[in-house]
């Protein structure tokens, strides 16, 4: 193609209707035409990144193959298309004010009032281009967060009007609404549908393509009256239908053909045939398992689910593998004391114990770790879950009994989880840990390896902390072998623990790298272990 397209998806009349999801499938059926495509996210917060972020707040906090703490939907993009995303993929209101106000700061407006528009509106226009002028791909999709309306997404919609304006038909809009359904009167309602299409065309964004959420079938004629009201062709009315699950949304929307309509829209050619037969053969598998398993996750913040879940996705990803459905049992790590830990954790085929920070709900974290050490349960720690379970071990197998980490305890005598040199000197928290991608090299004869089916592999981190060396010998002598390392700086990456049918941590978060196409090998060897338990 001779330029870079540009889609950008918006919502209307409430959240979470899942705008990333159907960016994401748009994407999927746009890559499996032959196009080039990548996801971006706009999100209209004033935090810089969500890396401060209490994932109560905001979910689980993403983290890219370059270090960038993104939006939890970038995880869907990567796992929907297998291709990975970068800190142009994310971008926040914050980082777009930050951004005008050191230029400004510099004197690069030449003494110029700064205002909303044009330097505000140009910046955002400036980050939307910056994937396309890269040359790496013939579509943009671009995910306005929020919902029309919103005061905080206001920028974002003038910036997309004066993109459509500037780029024709290189440019268009697909809006995702609600249609409820009111089971008082046994009708659906297409009025917050034109209501929130009013509030574009009142910013003077007209939308091409329309995708109604609903809960049951919209007939032909509610259809047409909606494209009648909102000035759209009827064919560019498109339904997303609730389903079972996110993976059922791509096949969903080729049914609809919106592939079809945008390519039209965008007047680029259709090329090959969306098949889909690797992502069809794993929701068949996905969908029809032959067995069935429980994983305990324990974790802090189990009520919210969304803290967790690229964990979640890459158990759906290894289970369809082997065929098997993973249930997850949910487990509040504050809720774990020495009187029930071992009637919560009894049944369990597996037990993960998840990443997180602070000292809230350590000690039962530490109860599970120990539950699965002396139960021969397989287990796997991710991050912190890996520091856990040195700490657990130093206390309960070493006998340093008050061994802790520098985080949760700076006077404890025994250090096992230490400070990272190079975070020694920082103060400020936003971007400042080991973030993104780093290599490690296994010991061949672990089970990690055995699992990865290599000894150098790439990982993501997140982390600030990390295993103690000066306690290295004594715990590789009583059993927990450290047998992962960074090759430039020596720091363990994974350990294991000897005579155990699958016992390992590692530092890093192989959640992430996990998708459809390539289940995470260290996920899909934890359920194999789970399954032969």
């Amino acid at each position: 193609m001779s330029s870079t397209k540009y889609i950008f998806v918006t919502g209307g009349v409430t959240s979470s209707l899942g705008k990333g999801i159907i960016a994401a499938s748009l994407a999927k059926l746009l890559q499996a035409r032959g196009y080039s495509v990548t996801n971006q996210k706009l999100d209209p917060y004033l935090n810089v990144d969500p890396g401060t972020l209490n994932p109560y707040e905001h979910g689980e906090c993403y983290v890219t193959e370059d270090g960038a703490e993104t939006d939890l939907d970038l995880g869907h993009y990567e796992r929907f298309t297998n291709a990975p995303t970068s800190q142009a993929n994310n971008v926040t209101t914050g980082r777009i004010y930050q951004n005008v106000i050191e230029k400004e700061r510099r004197g690069d407006f030449l003494g110029k009032t700064v205002q909303i528009i044009p330097h505000i509106t140009d910046e955002i226009k400036r980050n939307v281009k910056l994937l396309g002028s890269k040359g790496k791909y013939d579509i943009v999709i671009t995910e306005i967060g929020g919902t029309v309306g919103d005061i905080e997404s206001l920028p974002y919609v003038e910036a997309v009007r004066q993109l459509k304006w500037e780029l024709g038909s290189d440019a268009m809009v697909v809006h995702l609404t609600l249609v409820p359904f009111l089971a008082a009167s046994g009708e659906l309602k297409t009025k917050p549908t034109q209501h929130s299409v009013k509030s574009l065309l009142e910013i003077g964004v007209q939308p091409e393509v329309l995708v109604l959420r609903t809960e049951h079938e919209l007939p032909q004629d509610l259809r047409k009256k909606v494209a009648l009201f909102c000035n759209v062709e009827p064919n560019s009315v498109i339904q997303s239908i609730d389903v079972n699950t996110i993976y059922e949304v791509p096949l969903k929307m080729r049914e609809e053909k919106l592939d079809v309509t945008v390519c039209e829209k965008l007047k680029i050619p259709l090329k090959k045939e969306p098949k889909l037969v690797e992502w069809t053969k794993f929701l068949n598998r996905f969908q029809n398992p032959k067995t069935e398993i429980t994983v305990g996750l324990v974790g802090k913040y189990v009520e919210l689910h969304d803290a967790y879940k690229s964990i979640v996705e890459a158990f759906v990803h290894a289970g369809a593998v082997h065929e098997c459905k993973v249930n997850i049992k949910w487990i509040h790590s504050e809720k774990l004391k020495d009187a029930n830990y071992k009637e919560e954790l009894k049944n369990l085929n597996a037990i993960l114990v998840a990443p997180g920070f602070g000292h809230r709900g350590i000690e039962g974290k530490i109860l599970a770790v120990k539950f699965a050490r002396e139960n021969n349960v397989p287990f796997l720690g991710i991050c912190l879950g890996m520091q856990i379970s040195v700490i657990e071990f130093a206390r309960n197998v070493l006998k340093l009994e008050e061994a802790d980490s520098l985080e949760m305890n700076p006077q404890t005598p025994h250090p096992v989880i230490n400070l990272m040199e190079e975070q020694k000197n920082v103060t400020e928290k936003g971007g400042t840990m080991r973030l993104g991608s780093y290599a490690c090299t296994l010991h061949k004869t672990s089970k990690i390896a055995d699992a990865y089916g290599e000894t150098e592999i790439t990982e993501r981190h997140r982390h600030r902390y990390e295993f103690n060396s000066e306690y290295k010998e004594e715990f590789e002598k009583a059993g927990l072998k450290p047998v992962g390392f960074n090759p430039d700086t020596g720091l363990v990456e994974v350990v294991e623990l000897k005579n155990h049918k699958w016992f390992v941590g590692v530092q890093y978060h192989p959640e992430y790298k996990s998708t459809v196409i390539n289940p995470h090998p260290l996920f899909v060897g934890f359920i194999k272990a789970a399954l032969e338990k």
